[in-house]
């Protein structure tokens, strides 16, 4: 039967049948509930119960679930629910009070009360009201089955839980055991907002943001972090254990700020669980499993939730937040500046007519026209795909670079290549088209990204889309330098040797761990030009010598290797000069 718009067993309606005249008395139906399964106020008033009497006599109703985005729900199966529980038990036991924030279809309620014996309060929070019924009626069908004895203090609220007091609720069972546990909505309050959902926070800085990253981006915030802060800033000196379903962003924005929020949380672990598999979602989420009520702790040790492999320890270490304590305790000696100026690669925003190949001696653009054009203002160019190899002198296509500095003015073209230009300016409704700020007020055809720089001859690129710390040296193609596209960084050398020495560092153990160690790989953009710029070249090549370099680099020789020693020196000079 469909009643409250949610599922009712046939135990439960047997149950209301046998009950149905006490179904007319609020008090009297309440206090039967109560005894059977500890239910507070089942029915919160006697519409509810009439109700409830009028779908038993009418034995027939459906109704559709409405769109559950609103509420940013993704349900926890009653299996995974109850590993989560079981596994969290298995680190703390003898729970007495219980409290899910959002408890949904309370699949995490029910599993804490089958497990924890000694219970004496169970709290859930919803605020969407036919889950409040599933959770109250399936709490009520186990006890009718199991015939318990004794039974907590149960309260199923139907409620916003950004409007409820936890602050009260911590104050009366800080005396308690405690197990706050849950999956909290895995979206952000913009992406609630836009589909104008009620389930929002009411507007506030609650991270602390400066008054410009509260205005953009970081002011967006995930609504589990959100709920995950509340709780641990009005538990964290309870007895206990916190365990939440979350993404793993938010875990690592939670230790990232426990430098400064300092919650008595310890024991820290974040259990990678497949949320395609559980939620049928791409994200990558866990179990987040902390201790109440321990002295503060900056880490996390991650593992598999299935295995229970280790995978890394994460968190604050030596005054730096790292991926990795091991590796960056291994290879924090090259965690410095970088003598090299790392640099983005070209940005044009005008694919379809920047970016040709060459077919037949006639250059060919992406809508499918062969064009005449000199050769002197095209270059092969490089993407993030493109960097797989060791080493690599060819490309799959070419760009058109026509300034070689930012802002530069590029009349230039009409006299000296009046094919591009003719080019170019056929095709001027495509570069008008650039919605980016940077091109305003700039000569016609620009492109960012550009400088000496990109000339260099030979370059040691990274992609910045990927995860792979592998890093490519890029030779000139026909005595021409190859460019790279803005999604790669890289740094430039007029002399081979010192690329191929500058190569060999980069993709060092010592270096690769180093950057393995702070590159968190679920970020969105893993490899930047902060993360780049820590490496330190001068360290990193005091940590070797020229024998086990020389086995390496074909041809290398000691002045080369004298050479790049007082290039470091400098650049390092230079550097400290401009700053």
């Amino acid at each position: 039967m469909i009643c409250f718009e949610t599922h009712i067993s046939d135990l439960i309606f047997e149950f209301f049948q046998k009950n149905q005249k006490s179904l007319l008395d609020l008090t009297k139906v309440n206090s039967i509930i109560k005894e059977v399964s500890g239910i507070n106020d089942f029915f919160t008033n006697q519409e509810q119960a009439n109700e409830l009497l009028e779908k038993i006599e009418e034995q027939n109703s459906i109704v559709s679930e409405p769109d559950r985005r609103e509420y940013g729900d993704f349900q926890t199966n009653q299996f995974l629910a109850q590993k989560v529980v079981d596994y969290t038990l298995s680190k703390s036991n003898d729970f007495e009070f219980v409290l899910e924030p959002t408890c949904g279809k309370g699949n995490f309620l029910l599993a804490a009360i089958k497990q924890s014996k000694n219970l004496k309060k169970v709290v859930g929070v919803e605020i969407y009201q036919p889950y409040v019924w599933e959770t109250k009626f399936k709490i009520l069908e186990y006890f009718i089955s199991v015939k318990e004895n004794t039974k907590p203090e149960i309260d199923i609220i139907h409620a916003n839980a950004f409007e409820f007091s936890y602050e009260d609720l911590a104050k009366s069972t800080q005396d308690l055991k405690t197990l706050i546990v849950g999956n909290p909505p895995w979206v952000t309050n913009s992406e609630l907002g836009s589909i104008d959902s009620k389930n929002l926070p009411q507007k506030s800085n609650f991270k602390k943001h400066s008054g410009f990253e509260a205005i953009t981006g970081k002011g967006n915030f995930d609504i589990g972090e959100y709920i995950s802060l509340i709780m641990l800033r009005c538990f964290d000196r309870h007895n206990g254990a916190f365990a939440f379903l979350i993404k793993n962003s938010v875990v690592k924005n939670l230790i990232y700020d426990q430098k400064q929020n300092k919650f008595r949380i310890g024991q820290t672990e974040n259990l990678n669980i497949d949320s395609k598999k559980e939620f049928n979602v791409s994200v990558n989420a866990c179990l987040f499993l902390t201790h109440l009520n321990c002295e503060p702790e900056l880490t996390c040790t991650a593992f598999d939730f299935y295995t229970k492999d280790k995978l890394t320890t994460f968190g604050w270490y030596k005054d730096k937040f790292v991926y990795s304590v091991q590796d960056y305790d291994e290879s924090s000696i090259v965690d410095g500046k970088s003598t090299f100026v790392w640099r983005s690669g070209v940005k044009h925003d005008c694919s379809k007519v920047m970016e040709l190949e060459q077919v037949n001696g006639h250059f060919k653009n992406a809508l499918g026209e062969e064009i005449n054009l000199e050769n002197n203002l095209t270059y092969g160019l490089l993407k993030s795909s493109d960097l797989k190899e060791d080493k690599t002198n060819s490309f799959r296509k070419l760009t058109i670079i026509t300034q070689k500095k930012i802002g530069q003015e590029t009349k230039y073209i009409k006299d000296k290549y009046p094919l591009t230009y003719n080019y170019l300016t056929s095709h001027k409704e495509y570069f008008d088209k650039r919605k980016s700020s940077i091109y305003k007020d700039k000569p016609s055809f620009s492109i960012f990204g550009i400088g000496d720089y990109s000339f260099a001859p030979y370059k040691i690129a990274i992609s910045g889309l990927y995860k792979s710390t592998h890093f490519t040296l890029v030779s000139p193609s026909n005595s021409k330098p190859i460019m790279l596209d803005d999604t790669c960084y890289f740094i430039g050398f007029e002399n081979l040797k010192m690329a191929e020495i500058a190569h060999y560092l980069v993709n060092s153990e010592l270096v690769q761990k180093f950057l393995k160690s702070i590159i968190f790989s679920d970020s969105k953009r893993s490899i930047n030009k902060d993360t780049l710029m820590r490496i330190d070249f001068a360290r990193a090549f005091e940590s070797t010598g020229y024998e086990q370099a020389s086995k390496e680099i074909k041809g290398l020789e000691p002045e080369h290797w004298e050479k790049f020693s007082e290039m470091i020196k400098e650049e390092v000079t230079e550097q400290m000069t401009l700053f």
